[in-house]
């Protein structure tokens, strides 16, 4: 039971790390006019992705400000995901399971 825990929380990371990277992505599209937010169907998927993500980047924003126009938050996320990802593994690897 405790392993099909700790696999479903490092698939849940892994999807969320891969949200985080299409939501960058997409930002970076808009920025450089490369897709257009007016679009109605471009607009509800960044609203879609910016529902999933902002929540977790605005408090490292609070920390961490916009830096010469280069947010750094999700880095920071990415790589405290990763730690916990790090974690999870150490626990399977190790059977020290709950």
């Amino acid at each position: 039971m405790s392993y099909a825990i700790v696999n479903l929380l490092i698939s849940v990371i892994n999807i969320y790390l891969l949200i985080i990277v299409i939501w960058v992505i997409a930002s970076w599209l808009q920025t450089f006019g490369v897709i257009d937010a007016r679009n109605p169907v471009v607009r509800q998927i960044l609203s879609v992705l910016d529902a999933f993500v902002e929540p977790v980047m605005r408090p490292i924003r609070r920390v961490i400000p916009i830096i010469g126009g280069l947010d750094l938050s999700p880095i920071v996320v990415i790589l405290g995901l990763y730690f916990i990802l790090d974690v999870l593994g150490s626990f399977l690897r190790s059977g020290n399971i709950f």
